[in-house]
């Protein structure tokens, strides 16, 4: 069984310090402006999937599929 390192509870910055290579997923489903956004320190990928109409699996999903 592959060990999930992501989920959708965490928050985009967290993931984004934990993995570094993360920002080519959060930028293709949240866009730029979420760099720039003082929330991506408090909100998590599940509430930014909901704010972009997205299913937050999917990104998780392709964030524990980067290498």
């Amino acid at each position: 069984m592959v060990e999930r390192k992501f989920n959708k509870d965490m928050v985009i910055g967290e993931v984004l310090k934990a993995n570094p290579e993360a920002i080519k997923v959060i930028q293709k489903y949240f866009g730029q402006g979420c760099f720039t956004c003082p929330g991506m320190n408090m909100e998590s990928i599940s509430f930014g999937a909901m704010m972009h109409n997205i299913d937050p699996e999917v990104i998780v999903k392709e964030l524990n599929e980067i290498e």
